[in-house]
């Protein structure tokens, strides 16, 4: 769709699980792109389990790498390059302050991000880079297919929320556009929700 739109994009994948590749992708993004101002922090592994007798080692380091160790490297190779007026976005979650039961390994991963997001954006204001997240309630992604929830709650998810309905991916995108944007220059160490009403954050 951004092709289509005449934009120039620039892939580069790779293991987020790897620290040198999470410090080189930095490096050959701001290479390629001419410069890095933007980072947003949005991969995640989610695998349900209802009881923590249920969920590996295996499991919980792959949850904790993805999830925290990731935005970690990457956030540090991102804020030795960034100048002032730069930001980063990381993606929280609803399971950051009111974690679902069958999500333990992964709430704890979203609610070690929150903290991050705050105390990074205490640490960065100095050099002039914002430091904020995005709060997910449920929203569809392929987190939610491969795992993300039990066996036969799938046609439940997201209908305890007031709009009775989980959320599109496409209905968080203005979130992080404006958190991007300079505009909101006096904004950083915050968490916005995105939860069909809940309430939160």
């Amino acid at each position: 769709m951004l092709e289509s739109e005449g934009l120039d994009l620039v892939l580069l994948p790779g293991d987020l699980t790897d620290e040198g590749f999470c410090t080189k992708v930095i490096g050959d993004a701001a290479k390629k792109l001419g410069g890095l101002d933007i980072l947003v922090n949005n991969a995640a592994y989610q695998q349900s389990k209802s009881s923590i007798a249920e969920i590996t080692s295996e499991q919980f380091d792959r949850t904790m790498k993805t999830n925290v160790y990731a935005p970690f490297w990457l956030s540090k190779a991102a804020a030795a390059r960034m100048q002032p007026g730069s930001s980063i976005i990381n993606t929280a979650s609803v399971n950051s302050f009111n974690p679902g039961e069958e999500l333990l390994d992964y709430a704890t991963t979203k609610g070690a991000i929150e903290i991050f997001t705050k105390g990074l954006a205490k640490q960065l204001a100095a050099k002039g880079i914002r430091v904020n997240a995005v709060a997910p309630g449920p929203v569809w992604t392929p987190l939610q297919v491969a795992g993300g929830q039990l066996p036969g709650k799938l046609g439940e998810f997201g209908q305890d929320t007031p709009l009775k309905r989980a959320g599109q991916p496409a209905e968080l995108a203005s979130l992080y556009v404006v958190l991007a944007d300079n505009h909101t220059s006096f904004t950083t160490g915050s968490v916005f929700g995105a939860n069909g009403g809940t309430g939160a954050v």
